[in-house]
């Protein structure tokens, strides 16, 4: 049997990949010290690692494919197939931010107020690099953990990365600028990426999570109505498509459905009713495929 290997990050990202996992079809699980996961899927040998190396063992051919960060990419300067661009996150359905941070009291007002300075970060290659195009030569440290803490004391400004910024508003830092916005991708080895079975998967694998993403804000809303008020209905509808209209067996009766945003609804359904819709349902989603 053809199987694909895939690489799932462990850490941050790893619950709300599993989820986004579970709702394209893909039944996970992992022991709380293994990095094997199993899969209900025979095709699938899964490895669960860190994301900050996930690229390198995809770009070297260890993992076939793998889900990571774009920062981590960017910092390993992975050369792999980027299949698929997943705007999730640990907190939710955003880009992630490596900026730079310091303390708010400091006289660091600019990038280039950095020149002679320490910084402490993870990502020291990111750093590094985003100094370089600035023209601004500092001493960039790497960083085992911890790293809001060590400002002002260690370092002069950390790199680090935020979703929505309330770790650094708790340690009393502010942002100077950003280094670089990162989402979730899905990768490919090049030589797999040219294989034609694990192309498909991996291919397989990018359209049920982009319809499994696409689901997580939206619903489906049913409801039955009388024929002639259906133009009225249909108007305050903002579908994904035309909304389906079928008759019902009671004669001048429909049933109308359609895919709407979940925070719209609040404010529709009133509408229809007053509108007169019946019976109207809001049914959660597990995939949107256009």
């Amino acid at each position: 049997m053809n199987k694909l290997i895939l690489g799932l990050p462990k850490g941050s990202l790893q619950e709300a990949t599993f989820s986004m996992m579970e709702k394209a079809g893909f039944r996970i699980k992992v022991g709380s010290r293994s990095y094997l996961p199993e899969s209900d899927d025979p095709e699938l040998d899964l490895r669960l690692l860190r994301a900050q190396e996930i690229s390198r063992y995809v770009e070297r051919g260890m993992l076939e494919a793998g889900i990571t960060g774009y920062d981590w990419i960017m910092e390993n300067g992975s050369e792999v197939v980027e299949v698929a661009d997943l705007i999730y996150a640990k907190q939710g359905l955003r880009p992630v931010r490596w900026v730079v941070a310091v303390p708010n009291d400091s006289p660091i007002r600019s990038v280039k107020d950095l020149e002679g300075k320490r910084i402490a970060t993870e990502a020291v290659g990111l750093t590094k690099r985003y100094l370089k195009a600035q023209g601004v030569r500092a001493e960039v440290e790497f960083s085992w953990g911890a790293t809001e803490v060590k400002v002002p004391e260690l370092v002069d400004a950390i790199v680090e990365l935020t979703e929505t910024g309330s770790s650094l508003r708790a340690h009393n830092l502010r942002i100077v600028d950003i280094v670089l916005e990162s989402t979730t991708k899905l990768i490919a080895n090049k030589a797999a990426w040219q294989n034609e079975w694990k192309r498909a998967k991996i291919e397989q694998i990018s359209l049920l999570l982009k319809g499994a993403l696409a689901a997580t804000t939206r619903v489906l809303l049913k409801m039955n109505a009388p024929k002639e008020k259906v133009e009225t209905l249909v108007a305050i509808l903002p579908a994904l498509h035309a909304p389906t209209v079928n008759p019902l067996s009671t004669t001048g009766w429909v049933a109308i459905e359609t895919v709407v945003e979940e925070k719209v609804v609040r404010e529709i359904i009133p509408a229809l009713k007053r509108a007169g819709a019946e019976g109207i349902i809001e049914v959660p989603l597990n995939k949107v495929i256009p």
